[in-house]
């Protein structure tokens, strides 16, 4: 029967053939009814009743056995039909087990005493005490719910945190939108920066001071690089008459570094700036001061830091390869002086201010800018030199 009802195919034994057997009369598995075995039901049932009153149990086992065996002869094909029609046959292979499972985990339960364990504690337990114990899980699930409550609002609380800060982000991004188009936009005018207009000049910079105050880290980097990449911090030789910037021959404006003309000149916008872990390389900033800076972790590959102020910067873990922190040789560069032109051929006057600045921990520092920061940084520049200064005078005498 169970392999009929869960198309299981019959096990076979040796020599069998794969003919179907059946271990049940042919009448057990019957799709229809005959049409008096109604009545044999019923006659069944009422030998059950006349058993049950008269007390013959003869009587009421009999009819007892002999209803249960007509119903399923009804019972069975309808069970199996819906079985078949309602659940595939891996389904009923898993209900099968599931059955089974249960039967063989109560089974062990019983045979391993786990019964009569339960049953000895629920005859020990003192139930006077559960008052007091309910009262103790119900302080608990109180304390719990509390629980729960503060981690809810405190979720709420990150979500809505890091909802600003991407809006916040967001609405930076427009402003430094907004600012590339409006710089641009003078930039490129008929009558604009590039020409001998001090005014437009004027607003540019006022328009740069005032979104470096109120932009990230991450937002002065784009600005710093959109500023550098688009010449608009370096000096340009220009027309004495007409102030215009003068042709390269190679598709480019002329530098003039003495003399030079800067569209935008950013002077003490970044004072005490935070620039921590920014990508600066190829950015002009020369004659910027970066006094108290935090340039840690910055990386200054091939930018120009000529006669930029890096007095008390922080310069810690910065990658220095290639960086310009002087015009020259190292022999001959020095820092530069409010009381003297700079030499952009030998060096003199042309280098950073580098007193008290800290180069701990600075990556891919050359011989020379070791050189220089030694001489010209002062004791306290002198202690966080990689390599040390053994050797290098100290041409600041402080």
């Amino acid at each position: 029967m169970p392999n009929e009802l869960f198309d299981l195919p019959p096990a076979l034994g040796p020599g069998e053939s794969s003919t179907p057997r059946r271990s049940l009369p042919q009448w057990v598995f019957q799709e229809s009814v005959d049409p008096a075995m109604p009545w044999l039901l019923v006659v069944t049932v009422l030998g059950i009743a006349l058993g049950l009153v008269f007390r013959w149990p003869w009587l009421g086992f009999t009819s007892a056995v002999l209803a249960l065996m007509f119903s399923l002869q009804v019972i069975l094909p309808t069970i199996k039909s819906w079985i078949q029609h309602y659940l595939t046959v891996q389904e009923r292979r898993s209900l099968l087990g599931g059955l089974g499972f249960v039967l063989a985990s109560g089974a062990l339960a019983h045979y391993l005493g786990l019964y009569s364990s339960v049953k000895y504690w629920l005859n020990q337990f003192k139930y006077d005490e559960f008052g007091s114990w309910a009262e103790w899980v119900g302080a608990l699930g109180q304390i719990m719910i509390a629980v729960l409550a503060v981690y809810v609002a405190w979720q709420q609380y990150v979500i809505s945190k890091d909802l600003t800060i991407q809006q916040n982000r967001i609405t930076q991004q427009q402003t430094i939108d907004a600012y590339f188009q409006g710089i641009s936009d003078l930039a490129l005018s008929d009558q604009g920066m590039l020409e001998d207009w001090p005014q437009e000049r004027a607003f540019a910079e006022g328009r740069t001071a005032a979104i470096l105050a109120s932009v990230d880290s991450g937002g002065k980097a784009k600005i710093l690089r959109f500023l550098s990449q688009s010449r608009l911090l370096t000096p340009l030789k220009r027309d004495y008459y007409l102030g215009r910037p003068i042709f390269d021959g190679m598709g480019g404006y002329q530098e003039d570094r003495i003399h030079g003309l800067r569209v935008i000149n950013l002077g003490v916008m970044l004072v005490a700036a935070d620039l921590v872990g920014q990508d600066l390389r190829w950015v002009d900033l020369s004659e910027i001061y970066l006094i108290r800076a935090n340039l840690s972790q910055v990386d200054l590959v091939k930018a120009n830091l000529s006669r930029a102020v890096l007095y008390e910067a922080n310069l810690n873990g910065a990658d220095l390869k290639g960086t310009r922190l002087f015009y020259g040789t190292g022999d001959k560069a020095s820092p530069r002086s409010r009381n003297h032109i700079p030499n952009y051929e030998t060096g003199e006057y042309t280098g950073a201010v580098v007193e008290n600045a800290n180069f701990s921990n600075t990556k891919n520092m050359s011989e020379e800018q070791r050189c220089y920061c030694c001489a010209w940084g002062g004791t306290l520049t002198r202690k966080t030199i990689p390599g040390g200064c053994e050797g290098i005078e100290n041409l600041l005498g402080r």
